[in-house]
């Protein structure tokens, strides 16, 4: 996801309160003690003949295939904090123009968002949460978000900005799938640190009652670019394991998005907004493929940055993917 829907001056220099690494995760064993004692304290509000909920989580990340060395510009959390909280953030790359690196600020929002999960005036509601973290990040930049955050009742309440996707599956099938937030193809909503741009406000919220036993796929558009939502399915329905299925779904998603035989699921996007191959690709009965350079646009307000078609079906990126199984103590 490379496009920034502003340009601005950049001061020579600018505090960063906060860093995080890209992939804030918890190890399997830390993670595991941290979902029972998530999961261990009983409610007396709660109905006595329901169960507890929470996640057991599996992440993994695989950086754009240019941005190794750096990690890539995705950053994400997960906590066992109620039933658990899942959020992850999609850094917007044109800001490298600017000479401003475009991981740092949703590195900062993440870290921010990490640090206020419990805050009593975010209340367990993802849409505060994302508007504190946001106040408190300094950096120059900008991202989608998305946070999900399971209650132990087991109403999942999802607050998003942007194009990183959540699906819930639910015995085989997609129950509930949210929908990208865009101004138009490929310039998705996002959170600034300039005035010009969205807000918490402008986020939107989900709540879905979820069940023991259901799945949550959850990413930033590395994944959901490259990668149909029935393969989803049939690879959630194919491992047990959630660390094993984050992985193995971003591998398929890295796979794709570096196949010049794959017709993606951005590509088809593409040309439903009516983007076309270059004649001599439709002479030889080439299709539509991917990303890879920004041509530049204006409207009344500021130069936008849009990524047009060019070499790969797939779309190269930075994949993010969490995995969330919904159970019971």
């Amino acid at each position: 996801m490379a496009v920034p829907i502003f340009r601005a001056s950049i001061p020579k220099s600018h505090p960063l309160i906060h860093s995080i690494s890209s992939a804030l995760s918890l190890t399997d064993e830390t993670w595991k003690k941290k979902r029972l004692l998530s999961c261990s304290a009983a409610s007396s509000e709660l109905k006595p003949f329901r169960p507890e909920l929470c996640f057991s989580v599996g992440t993994y990340l695989i950086p754009h295939p240019n941005k190794v060395e750096k990690g890539g510009e995705d950053a994400f959390f997960v906590s066992s904090y109620n039933g658990g909280v899942l959020a992850v953030a999609d850094g917007v790359s044109g800001w490298a123009e600017q000479d401003v690196d475009p991981s740092l600020f949703p590195k900062e929002l993440m870290t921010n968002a990490s640090n206020f999960v419990g805050d009593v005036e975010v209340n367990n509601d993802p849409r505060i949460l994302i508007g504190k973290a946001h106040a408190y990040t300094s950096s120059i930049g900008s991202a989608t978000v998305m946070i999900a955050m399971l209650e132990r009742d087991g109403i999942l309440k999802i607050a998003n900005v942007g194009d990183c996707g959540l699906r819930v599956i639910r015995e085989g099938k997609i129950k509930f799938s949210t929908s990208p937030q865009e101004h138009y193809f490929d310039c998705p909503y996002q959170l600034s640190s300039e005035i010009v741009g969205q807000t918490y406000q402008d986020a939107m919220v989900s709540n879905v009652e979820m069940m023991e036993g259901d799945t949550i796929v959850m990413g930033s558009d590395g994944l959901f670019d490259n990668v149909f939502d029935h393969e989803i399915v049939s690879t959630v329905a194919g491992y047990r394991d959630v660390a094993e299925t984050a992985k193995v779904l971003a591998n398929l998603a890295n796979n794709h998005s570096l196949d010049s035989n794959f017709d993606s699921p951005y590509s088809m996007e593409a040309r439903s907004k009516g983007f076309e191959p270059p004649l001599w690709k439709k002479i030889l009965g080439m299709k539509l493929t991917g990303t890879a350079y920004p041509v530049l646009y204006y409207d009344d307000k500021a130069p936008l940055f849009v990524d047009l078609l060019a070499d790969l079906s797939g779309k190269p990126d930075d994949i993010t993917v969490i995995v969330g199984q919904v159970v019971s103590l």
